[in-house]
């Protein structure tokens, strides 16, 4: 079969886009003092973004109809619970560099972007601007806690997978900071060939040390393009509710301890 949409052709496409009403910046960041990434990517066949996209279209409507009451049972008892805004919006960078909404159910209570030194100290407002994650975040509301775990929290990114500007499976959506600090310029331009997606390569293989800093996160977000596939996607949807469960299985052993 003839392989003849390849990632560097895809990587030209994105050049000279706005990107938050300014040009998308191209450079090598002087702080990275890991080594760069280097992988061979591996070419799509024809009519791969074709059958993804369609498959993203009918799953994620299917998904939101059948969990519709999931839905608004969270919506409900987070209006109940005195959350004032249910959705949580946050701007991310997809596809060729375009900044997109990605949604959430609010875990965390309403001023905590505003007012963060509330409620974390700077150790923790250090870790939060580096690695956008902490164990045990103690703005996560208790309802929140419940969405998390169940990963109830993910469930209105079908929305934005049905708008077009997600997909199933891909690299994490990561906000503008994360990309310019965390990324060379040539593994920017590879993550950017793809659409951010609900699960992935770093959310199925990942371990609790893949981080930022040592580097491991970037490689298993970049691993996923040696494999990208129709039939590689596929086995990493089929893996993400075990690796759910084995995750929140640690997370619970760590929150006893």
């Amino acid at each position: 079969m003839e392989k003849n949409i390849s990632v560097e052709n895809e990587i030209s496409n994105y050049s000279n886009l706005e990107l938050n009403d300014s040009k998308i910046t191209k450079y090598s960041n002087p702080t990275l003092t890991r080594q760069e990434v280097k992988i061979p990517i591996k070419m799509t066949i024809k009519g791969y973004s074709f059958f993804k996209r369609s498959f993203d279209i009918l799953f994620s409507f299917l998904s939101i109809v059948i969990l519709s009451p999931i839905f608004i049972i969270a919506m409900i008892i987070m209006i109940c619970s005195f959350t004032y805004s249910v959705i949580f919006k946050d701007k991310r960078i997809g596809k060729n560099g375009k900044s997109f909404n990605v949604y959430k159910f609010r875990t965390m209570y309403d001023d905590a972007e505003k007012n963060i030194e509330k409620y974390l100290n700077k150790e923790q407002i250090k870790m939060w601007n580096d690695e956008r994650k902490l164990i045990n975040d103690p703005r996560v509301s208790k309802i929140g806690k419940i969405l998390r775990k169940t990963s109830i929290d993910e469930l209105p990114q079908l929305f934005n997978i049905l708008i077009g500007n997600m997909s199933f499976i891909g690299n994490r959506p990561i906000t503008e900071r994360e990309l310019n600090e965390n990324y060379y310029q040539s593994e920017k331009d590879i993550l950017l060939t793809s659409k951010p997606g609900l699960s992935g390569y770093w959310q199925v293989y990942g371990r609790e040390n893949a981080n930022y800093k040592n580097g491991k996160r970037q490689e298993l977000e970049l691993e996923y393009y040696k494999h990208r596939s129709l039939s590689f996607d596929l086995l990493l949807i089929f893996k993400t509710i075990p690796a759910v469960f084995q995750h929140h299985e640690t997370d619970c052993k760590k929150i006893k301890h």
